[in-house]
């Protein structure tokens, strides 16, 4: 069994697509646009090129993602969490993820870290950035 997080991402999926790829080095595994699904009902599911369902890999992760329903959503009770192998690699990840988004936490030592810090990005997805021991 595993738990895979789905992120709604309120008509911005494609955008936050791209920026993951870029910040975090995430790679598409599928992608599906509401275009390519099958008429369900005399509405259609959502804007055609909106993305439908795509899945995402970050290192040994994977998340889902989708447009949903095109609302904003707000993120609550969660964050990502991402383990980074050293202060360098840390405070890349984190300032990469922080840019045009909130900065909850400034990436610093704590005492059970050599760095941590937490933000939520321009997509409203919360994360929390660790080196790991």
């Amino acid at each position: 069994m595993k738990v895979t997080p789905y992120l709604f991402l309120g008509g911005r999926c494609q955008a936050a697509l791209s920026f993951y790829q870029a910040a975090v080095g995430a790679e598409v595994l599928f992608l599906q646009r509401f275009k390519d699904a099958p008429q369900h009902g005399s509405e259609p599911m959502g804007p055609p090129d909106g993305v439908m369902h795509a899945t995402i890999k970050i290192g040994d992760s994977t998340l889902h993602v989708s447009d949903g329903d095109g609302k904003p959503q707000s993120a609550s009770g969660f964050s990502l969490s991402l383990s980074a192998k050293d202060t360098a690699e840390g405070q890349r990840l984190f300032r990469a993820l922080a840019e045009d988004g909130k900065i909850t936490a400034p990436f610093e030592k704590q005492f059970w870290s050599e760095g941590f810090g937490m933000l939520t990005d321009r997509f409203g997805v919360p994360w929390m950035v660790n080196v790991e021991h």
